[in-house]
């Protein structure tokens, strides 16, 4: 999360596993939907959202943990990763507000 609120490519690099997928629902907003594939074209997308003035803090979404980002204080989109070999494999985020509104969600401190 850090590397990724920094907009640290080298440090993304470090964390994502060369075939990684982003997967991202915006809803009805159709240009926050994409799908991404591979460590350098992911790393580009969260190294370029670091710039929007997003709050990434951990959460527990719905009983499950993950994160959120937060703008101006409100959710803007929820996300969970996939861990495996030491490496994120997946990322998916949710960033449609109507959906995101009605998510059960606690912003975790620190």
């Amino acid at each position: 999360m850090a590397a990724a609120h920094e907009g640290n490519f080298e440090g993304l690099l470090e964390v994502l596993d060369p075939d990684v997928v982003l997967r991202a629902d915006g809803g009805e907003v159709s240009e926050l939907s994409r799908l991404v594939r591979g460590a350098e074209a992911v790393a580009s997308s969260a190294t370029m959202w670091s710039r929007v003035g997003l709050d990434m803090r951990r959460a527990v979404i719905n009983g499950t943990p993950g994160f959120v980002s937060l703008r101006d204080g409100q959710p803007f989109s929820v996300g969970a990763v996939t861990i495996s070999g030491g490496r994120i494999v997946e990322m998916d985020i949710l960033a449609d507000p109507e959906r995101v509104a009605k998510l059960d969600l606690t912003v975790l401190e620190g």
